[in-house]
Parts: C-alpha cells; sequence; structure tokens
C-alpha cells in the first residue's frame, strides 16, 4: 500500500462549450483499493474518469495518476493502467480471442490468455467477429482486455452492464482477486449492491462535484435514520417502553401488533426492547434492524427526479 494517493484529482474543471460538467471536483483513490464512482446521468462521473484516463485534457485544476499527468505521460502511463471502456475500442471485424490475444502481446508481461478466457466465459464465442457478440459477450472481452497487461491501475465503466447473474458473480470474483493482488480499481456504476459489495470507498459526484465520500459503512450510516421493527400482541401500552428508551426515540405501533421503534438503533436499544418484551410477557417476532441502504444514501444527496 502507497502512501500516497494513486489517483489524486484537484480542483478540476472541464467544459463542452458553455456547459460545465466538471465543476473543481476532488478526489482521491487509495493504493490497492476498489474504488465506486457513483452518479446521475449528466453528473460528471464519466468525463472525470475519462480524463483521469488521458482521453480528455482538463480546462483547470491537476490530475495525477500512478504519480504522472495523464496527458503529457500518455505513453509512460499506457503499460501501467487498464481501461475498461463501457462500448468501442475494438475493432468491428475482430475475432474476440485474437483481439484479446492482439492485446495480451502488447504488453511485456500479460496473464495466460488462455484461463482468462475460460474464466470469463468468451472459449464459445471466440471466433466470432466483435460486431456479431452479445451486449455481455462485449462486456466481458472489454473487461478481459483491460485486465491481461496486468496493469498497476484499472479502469472499469460499468463492468456488468448486461451481464447474466453467472457472469455478473465471476466478474465481483475477478475485481476482488485484482485488489487481493494489490491493483487498484475505479469503476463506475449504477448498480449500488454491486458498489456497496465490491468497494471500499464511494465517491458519489453531481452538479461537476464530489458530494460525498467514504466507505459504504460510512456513507450509510451517517445521517441515516435507524428503525427497529418487531411483531407481538396488538394494542402494547407503549408509554413504559418509550420511558425505558433515549429521550429522541419514538415507539409507534403501525398496524395491530406491528410495531416501529425509531432512533439511534444500537446494542443498547436492541437489549431495552427485548428486556421491556421479556417483563411485559411479550414474545417479540420477526424483529429486525433496519438502516439506510446506499441508494438512499444517493437518493437522498442526489434527488428523486430522473436524469436525461
Amino acid at each position: 500500500m502507497r502512501s500516497d494517493p494513486v489517483v489524486q484529482v484537484q480542483g478540476l474543471v472541464k467544459r463542452y462549450g458553455r456547459k460545465t460538467a466538471v465543476d473543481g471536483l476532488d478526489l482521491a483513490v487509495g493504493a490497492g483499493t476498489v474504488t465506486a464512482v457513483l452518479g446521475p446521468n449528466g453528473a460528471g462521473k464519466t468525463t472525470t474518469v475519462e480524463t483521469c484516463e488521458g482521453y480528455r485534457r482538463p480546462d483547470a485544476g491537476s490530475v495525477r495518476v500512478l504519480g504522472l499527468d495523464p496527458v503529457s505521460d500518455s505513453a509512460a502511463l499506457r503499460s501501467r493502467i487498464g481501461v475498461m471502456l463501457q462500448s468501442g475500442g475494438v475493432y468491428p471485424g475482430a475475432r474476440a480471442e485474437e483481439m484479446l490475444r492482439h492485446t495480451a502481446r502488447l504488453h511485456a508481461h500479460p496473464v495466460d490468455v488462455d484461463p482468462l478466457i475460460e474464466r470469463l466465459g468468451l472459449g464459445s464465442c471466440g471466433r466470432t467477429p466483435y460486431r456479431r457478440l452479445s451486449g455481455g459477450q462485449q462486456q466481458r472481452l472489454a473487461l478481459a482486455m483491460a485486465v491481461v497487461g496486468r496493469p498497476e491501475l484499472v479502469f472499469l465503466d460499468e463492468p456488468t452492464a448486461g451481464l447474466d447473474p453467472q457472469a455478473r458473480r465471476a466478474t465481483w470474483d475477478l475485481v476482488r482477486e485484482l485488489r487481493t493482488d494489490g491493483v487498484t480499481v475505479v469503476l463506475t456504476t449504477h448498480a449500488m449492491d454491486e458498489a456497496e459489495q465490491l468497494s471500499d470507498d464511494v465517491a458519489i459526484i453531481d452538479g461537476g462535484r464530489v458530494v460525498a465520500q467514504g466507505s459504504p459503512e460510512e456513507l450509510c450510516r451517517g445521517g441515516a435514520e435507524n428503525t427497529l421493527r418487531f411483531t407481538g400482541r396488538p394494542a402494547l401500552d407503549l408509554s413504559t417502553l418509550l420511558k425505558a428508551l433515549p429521550p429522541e426515540t419514538t415507539a409507534v405501533e403501525l398496524t395491530p401488533g406491528t410495531y416501529r421503534v425509531t432512533g439511534e438503533v444500537d446494542p443498547q436499544l436492541l437489549a431495552t426492547v427485548t428486556t421491556w418484551c421479556a417483563q411485559h410477557g411479550v414474545m417479540p417476532e420477526r424483529i429486525s434492524v433496519e438502516r439506510h441502504t446506499l441508494e438512499d444514501v444517493f437518493l437522498e444527496l442526489t434527488g428523486k427526479e430522473l436524469r436525461v
């Protein structure tokens, strides 16, 4: 693990004509981590990642990738990073296997192509031209091309979009293996469960800025309203329960026999509720603790309206 970030973005600005796509964005990616970059359509996440990859030149601010400028030092970076594009980057008439083997030959120490083909289920379509591959097959080929060169850092754009559950699981396992091997992974995704499962760090971008960054646990804990639910006999007298709970906590009967306790749910609160139930001869059934998900946090920060 390095002490310095593998990707360091400071004050990034990128404009397209009169439209400011990225507006003073700051982002740091730690070595050997998986960082998920989330954001609604038009938030600036794709432009940010493409700038880090060297495909776009910033209008202001600085970008350093592995300590280098991704534009002026692109030749030095090319062999050290892997890039998975959501579409494009492959000759339409090239066969899947020949494209992957060609990409491997461009690197000094590529991984063994045959196991990679088998792992990502590309054997059955190896002789099929790229333009005739299904969307899922194109995605898997793009992923294989991004990692075949043993990169230190890999950018994955929507790596599981259009994949069936088996291929999605195989992709997740590969991302985890990359992290175990010390590879830094930056991925963009609209799948909140994917970000929660894979990432050490999540950066939520909106309006061209990072509006929140932290681990999934930190983001879901911060500002989340915790809820404990249980069922028991109807019409319980909750006044004594409220006296035993912290002052800011509420307890209500939602429907006959279904109760909700809202507040800072921690082990002490859970113990207070179960002790109260025991003292009042109540057998709590289907007791559960609910917390905000990453999707809840995302919607709170970026709004619920549709983006075009």
